[in-house]
């Protein structure tokens, strides 16, 4: 299997690369590998993404997931940081994948490790709910009735106005 990255950088400060790819990814693999070597850790928590064959009262297909490169990791490494700033965590993980998708496809992997699992559980969904308003990816499902664009729920922009600080 050739594995095609489309864009994979270590930024600065980010323990854990944020990772757009194409290739599916190994769940467990993700998790050891963010939990390796780190005795403070007791709690992970993660959040697994997939596609689902109904959206909105309609068949989906499949659907194609894209990005600006370079734009899209800095975005997520703010919102990394953010969390970061909030709560008590050690590490973070994105995996998110663009290109084609089919039904039960994995989309993405936020994984968020810490000494106890309150923080872990807050700073990942913190981070779930931002990838599902505001982050630079764009969406598009394929439906019996053609291709249509898919927009932010009104539910997922509730969920995410709750962390707006006032």
């Amino acid at each position: 299997m050739v594995l095609k990255w489309l864009s994979f950088r270590q930024l600065p400060g980010a323990d854990v690369p944020i990772q757009i790819q194409e290739n599916d990814f190994d769940v467990s693999a993700e998790i050891a590998n963010l939990r390796k070597g780190d005795p403070r850790v007791g709690a992970v928590v993660t959040f697994l993404g997939t596609v689902r064959d109904m959206n909105d009262g309609s068949q989906v297909k499949g659907m194609t997931l894209e990005h600006y490169p370079g734009m899209t990791e800095k975005a997520l490494q703010e919102i990394l940081d953010q969390a970061k700033a909030r709560w008590d965590i050690y590490q973070t993980l994105v995996i998110h994948r663009v290109g084609p998708l089919m039904p039960e496809d994995q989309i993405v992997l936020v994984a968020v490790t810490s000494a106890h699992r309150g923080e872990a559980f807050t700073a990942c969904e913190f981070i779930m709910d931002y990838l599902k308003t505001a982050a630079p990816f764009w969406k598009k499902e394929d439906t019996p009735d053609g291709t249509r664009w898919v927009d932010a729920r009104v539910t997922d922009e509730a969920a995410m106005a709750r962390w707006v600080k006032k």
